[in-house]
């Protein structure tokens, strides 16, 4: 899987600032809901805040993955951004997240959303990677550096 195939250069932004894991969620909600013109905000930030209250998906080393199902959407969809400052996210180390990643799936795709998200994982572990990321001023280079590290994974594979 690339993720550029789940995110566009419109819905990854740098730097967001934002003070709260709430409102983070409604912001990037607002981003996705803008890709998926049959989905509202209210939708989105619902089906992902749902999913926080289940468990924090603050992975550690500043990440959060975010995620949802819902009916309604026919793919998989992500949105992605760089925080400024980062934000506590109840995260498994405790340690405030600055790098968010959001992904919703359709309702029945049950098995794609985990391989997704054990991809997203996987990719997001990798400290170069994360602190590339953390580097980039605008989205447009932040979007370049998943095209980066796509290309990288076809090499390897």
């Amino acid at each position: 899987m690339n993720i550029t195939e789940l995110i566009s250069p419109q819905r990854v932004v740098a730097r967001l600032g934002t003070t709260s894991k709430k409102r983070a969620l409604e912001q990037l909600a607002e981003l996705l809901a803008g890709h998926a013109p049959s989905l509202t905000p209210e939708e989105i930030f619902d089906s992902l805040i749902g999913r926080e209250r289940l468990g924090s998906t603050g992975l550690g080393q500043g990440v959060a993955l975010p995620h949802g199902r819902l009916a309604g959407l026919t793919e998989p969809l992500g949105a992605f951004a760089s925080l400024d400052p980062a934000i506590d996210f109840d995260a498994i180390d405790h340690q405030p997240v600055d790098l968010m990643f959001a992904l919703l799936v359709p309702a029945e795709s049950t098995d794609e959303h985990l391989q997704i998200l054990a991809d997203l994982a996987r990719r997001f572990s990798d400290k170069g990677f994360t602190e590339d990321l953390r580097h980039a001023a605008t989205g447009e280079e932040l979007y370049q550096r998943f095209l980066t590290q796509d290309a990288r994974q076809r090499e390897s594979a």
